[in-house]
């Protein structure tokens, strides 16, 4: 089984920075993608950022390319999503999500271990 735990989220400006975490219990996090997503108030939830399990490979939402970096460190059990440049509209509930998976899918069902979430406030 595996446990994801989010750290990270808090109240920032508009222009500043945040870095989430998500670590991993078990033995099999090297195996997992590893996804963020987030849900805005009164929003569907969103992909935001995914990286495959060896971190070769990451994709983004068009909305945070250029501004999010995702990394992973498989001998920490962990990985690292850096926010810059962040906007009032990035404000919303971060999760990561695990699964064993040969892809980097965009789709939260098919993802199957997820953190309690973590809170990320802009204000303008």
């Amino acid at each position: 089984q595996v446990q994801l735990v989010e750290s990270g989220g808090g109240l920032v400006q508009a222009g500043g920075s945040l870095r989430l975490s998500c670590a991993a219990s078990g033995r099999t996090f090297s195996a997992l993608t590893i996804t963020w997503f987030r849900r805005a108030p009164g929003k569907e939830r969103e992909f935001v950022s995914g990286i495959n399990r060896s971190g070769g490979i990451t994709n983004y939402a068009d909305s945070v390319r250029g501004r999010f970096i995702i990394s992973r460190d498989n001998a920490k059990n962990m990985v690292v999503l850096q926010m810059n440049s962040l906007k009032p509209e990035d404000t919303a509930v971060y999760y990561c999500a695990g699964g064993i998976l040969g892809w980097l899918p965009v789709r939260a069902s098919d993802y199957t271990y997820w953190g309690q979430g973590t809170q990320v406030t802009v204000s303008s």
